[in-house]
């Protein structure tokens, strides 16, 4: 029982090792293509947009928020700081069925730690 629960705190010891710790003030900087254009959609149909955000500095990366631009527009935010040279993917979804519009832009805001704080990506679609 013992040696059990060595193994156990030896493993979450080495666990919590490996993440990225963050400093405050610490900035880094980002890459991230920032237009989605969905093409032409059905009216009704949600438009789901992928954004792949990589950090390209020498810190961890921290997406503190990502703010849609209006409420038909639903993005998830990473948990944790991306580590320096590795990506990961925003998905925003906005939902058409309300549109009126032939066409949208909707975008979403990073409040991230980098020079300038704030990217926005913009989402498009021609509504048909």
């Amino acid at each position: 029982m013992k040696a059990l629960f060595i193994t156990v705190l030896l493993a979450f010891c080495v666990a919590c090792g490996a993440r990225s710790t963050v400093k405050v003030g610490e900035m880094t900087t980002m890459k991230v293509n920032e237009v989605f254009d969905a093409g032409t959609v059905v009216k009704g149909e949600v438009v789901k947009a992928s954004f792949v955000v990589k950090n390209t500095g020498d810190a961890p990366l921290v997406i503190s928020e990502v703010r849609p631009s209006c409420s038909c527009t639903v993005a998830d935010k990473p948990t944790e700081p991306i580590a320096p040279g590795m990506s990961t993917t925003i998905v925003a979804k906005v939902e058409t069925a309300n549109v009126s519009a032939k066409s949208i832009t909707k975008s979403v805001t990073l409040v991230t730690n980098t020079e300038g704080s704030t990217k926005v990506l913009l989402i498009k679609a021609k509504i048909k």
